[in-house]
């Protein structure tokens, strides 16, 4: 007796074990998406002098990582993405005014001997706090120079706040103000300017008491002026934080409030519950004793892929919330495939019993199970490399998904499979007959193939009313893609669109989109400061009463333009990538027909977004790959039947074949794609807007994809076959069990 099921069961045991006390033991990391919070990137710039390369930005990094352990905030995240990149995550700051100035400025502190005052011409001359036009020497003392810095006040010194700068050479402080205290008292020539960014930020007179060429020793000098608190330990954080090697500017901010992310994490739970709970009733239902043992690899499948999720560290965002939920959809699929073999396997020979049928199905189904995983973890890997921001943790997301899915289905539900299979009856285990849909299906024989063309005549008004919804209604991409600012307020009462438009006009924005819905505001704008977003806030407030900013999201025009380049490349490399796997796996008539169908689906998809307005962004780039790695699962399936059962009828025509294995895969293909529209309605019941317009993507793509499958793709690959000159595949080969020499008995 073979010992795998044993090895099996113990393996699925210590995975489970392991991803319990993983769960149980370890929090997971949630992006500000969830927690609340503020993110900024920042690109490096070239300078006259410097060139923003790696080691540039490395550096600055530094800078940036200083200044945000100085602003107090519990657990930045401040990360290098690509060579002139920096991420900075501030967990619990709502403010992106105070943390774009402090973090982000470039702060080029210097300290000057003044030469005089400026001549009229002097075009290099900086004027000082009260005005007047100074001409500076080159600096003595750069940003580098300082070890420490203080916002502090003394009352002896009268009100007022000041900063204190230590110097990392004594030595260098004193000689500048040696060489000032040389100079008349009174003479501009007997002051040090000190310049923050190009400005005079202090300018004090060396003291009389100051001897000539003897300077101010201990190295430490105080610098004075109109400072308010907040002012004073700002410009230290700035000072101690260091100068900037290279200039810094701001392409992309995030800022959403807690109370948003809290939301977000209930309403995905309520999806992710009532989705479960969906699918598993309906598993069961359709395959009974072993849709069972599904269901309940299927909650083992949640507790891994959350187990895999927090031991990688991985940041779990509200995209990649809707990834882990779809994923639970998606994971039935596997169970499927190895059900409905199973049924026909005991249906071709019940003399083997449940158990043979059973470890056939399993065998017999590892093939399209591989390869439409494959395709959705090739989905998976261009949302990582391409996507940006939370859509990149919808591709971890999906990843990590697909292979939990690929150990609950083969290990998990195989060794509760095999437990309970030989003490039922067929009956009760629900593979003793091929289902209800399946016979009826047999029955009737349906010809759909007869009418190929038609299919594709439909599909290609499909094609053209996209067309025209893309030429009529166009395509409403939103910030991430054309630049721009986009804010979301949370008002007490209900305010309608017009009202709302006016009062956003009235604060200087007449030509910002607002929109409406019950007690949320959305305006979107070009490219304006924070100080705007902050006087529209109050605007509404005044108006309105009591109005909280959710959501702030401002990307620059440059990176909107690279974010829209990256989603096309994606969706264009993504088509290209299954066309060349599947020519690879199968045949280049298969893989072609499967890429032209996923056309028609995706343009499906974009028309329908198109013709209702809805936005184009990157949580929509996510849905269509994902579609993409569907649909081709779903054409996977169909067209490995059809290469089966044409290697064992090679003389039959190949639109008969096609025709049968359309049929055969029907209850799979309807099954698989019931399963995930259960998770998908959920999450469009109960996701907010952004998961909502997800979950719309992907019903329209999933009932697509799934009609494609039989009505596009299969009609044109027998178009394709009449241009081949391939010959059909090869019948499987049966392999004869190795006669054993001897008797067997080991001395």
């Amino acid at each position: 007796m073979s010992r795998a099921p044993l090895w099996r069961a113990l393996v699925a045991c210590v995975i489970v074990a392991s991803a319990f006390l993983i769960a149980f033991t370890m929090s997971p990391r949630l992006g500000l998406d969830l927690r609340g919070g503020t993110q900024l990137v920042f690109e490096t710039r070239d300078t006259p002098t410097v060139k923003a390369d790696s080691e540039a930005t490395d550096r600055a990094l530094d800078v940036l990582r200083r200044r945000a352990d100085a602003l107090g905030v519990v657990d930045p995240t401040l990360v290098r993405s690509g060579e002139q990149r920096i991420i900075v995550e501030l967990p619990g700051v709502l403010d992106p005014r105070q943390a774009a100035e402090v973090i982000g400025r470039t702060a080029q502190l210097t300290f000057h001997p003044v030469l005089g005052e400026a001549k009229p011409d002097d075009k290099e001359a900086v004027a000082d706090e009260s005005g007047q036009r100074l001409s500076l020497g080159p600096a003595a003392i750069t940003g580098d120079g300082v070890t420490d810095a203080a916002g502090v006040t003394d009352p002896q010194m009268g009100p007022g706040w000041f900063v204190t700068v230590d110097f990392r050479e004594a030595a260098a402080w004193q000689k500048l103000t040696g060489a000032a205290a040389c100079e008349a008292v009174g003479d501009p020539k007997r002051r040090v300017a000190i310049v923050l960014d190009k400005e005079i930020i202090s300018s004090p007179q060396v003291d009389p008491s100051v001897p000539c060429r003897g300077g101010i020793p201990g190295g430490t000098t105080q610098i004075t002026g109109s400072f308010s608190s907040a002012e004073a330990q700002n410009l230290a954080i700035l000072i101690k934080g260091g100068a900037l090697p290279v200039p810094l500017e701001l392409i992309e901010q995030r800022t959403v409030g807690p109370t948003l992310g809290s939301e977000a994490i209930e309403a995905s739970a309520k999806a992710g519950i009532a989705g479960v709970i969906l699918t598993a009733l309906f598993i069961i239902a359709i395959y009974r004793l072993v849709g069972l043992m599904a269901a309940i690899a299927l909650a083992a499948y949640g507790l891994i892929s959350y187990a895999a999720l927090v031991a990688l560290g991985a940041t779990l965002t509200l995209p990649g919330l809707a990834g882990f939920v779809l994923a639970i959809g998606m994971a039935v699929d596997a169970n499927v495939l190895v059900f409905e073999r199973a049924r026909e396997e005991y249906a071709e020979a019940p003399r083997r019993g449940l158990r043979s049928a059973l470890d056939r199905g399993f065998k017999n189904a590892w093939s399209a199970i591989a390869d439409s995983n494959i395709t959705t973890l090739v989905a998976a890997g261009l949302l990582f490399w391409l996507a940006s921001g939370p859509v990149r943790g919808f591709g971890v997301t999906l990843a990590i998904g697909v292979l939990a899915s690929l150990i609950s289905a083969m290990i998990i539900t195989r060794a509760l499979t095999q437990l309970i299979i030989s003490r039922v009856g067929p009956k009760m285990s629900g593979l003793g007959n091929v289902g209800r849909v399946r016979t009826w299906i047999t029955r009737r024989n349906f010809n759909l193939m007869r009418r190929g063309r038609l299919w594709l005549a439909i599909s290609v008004a499909v094609l053209a009313t996209a067309v025209a919804g893309l030429s009529f209604q166009g395509l409403n991409f939103g910030v991430e893609f054309t630049g721009g600012r986009i804010v979301e307020f949370a008002t007490q009462q209900s305010v309608n669109a017009e009202t709302a438009r006016q009062i956003v006009a009235d604060a200087g924005h007449p030509t910002a989109v607002v929109q409406s819905s019950g007690d949320a505001i959305s305006v979107r704008t070009g490219q304006i400061s924070s100080d705007d977003v902050v006087a529209i806030e109050k605007a509404l407030d005044g108006e309105v009463g009591d109005v909280t900013k959710q959501r702030d999201e401002l990307i620059g025009p440059s990176l909107g333009e690279e974010l829209r380049r990256n989603a096309l490349i994606a969706l264009g490399v993504a088509l290209a990538a299954q066309l060349l796997y599947l020519a690879v796996r199968f045949r280049w008539t298969f893989g072609t027909a499967a890429v032209l169908a996923l056309v028609v689906d995706t343009a499906a998809v974009v028309g329908a977004f198109a013709w209702l307005g809805k936005p184009i962004d990157g949580v929509f780039l996510a849905a269509m790959l994902t579609i993409i790695g569907y649909s081709v699962n779903d054409k996977v399936v169909v067209f490995d039947r059809v290469r089966e059962m044409w290697g064992l009828q090679r003389k039959a025509p190949f639109g008969q074949v096609v025709n049968s294995a359309i049929l055969q895969t029907v209850p799979r293909t309807v099954n698989t794609g019931l399963g995930a529209l259960f998770i998908l309605a959920a999450l469009a019941i109960f996701g907010g807007d952004s998961l909502r317009d997800f979950a719309i993507a992907l019903i329209i793509g999933i009932v697509a994809g799934t009609a494609s499958s039989s009505f596009v793709a299969g009609p044109l690959a027998i178009e394709l076959e009449r241009f081949s000159k391939q010959p059909p595949p090869e019948p499987p080969k049966v392999r004869t069990p190795r006669s054993r020499e001897g008797t067997g008995a080991v001395l």
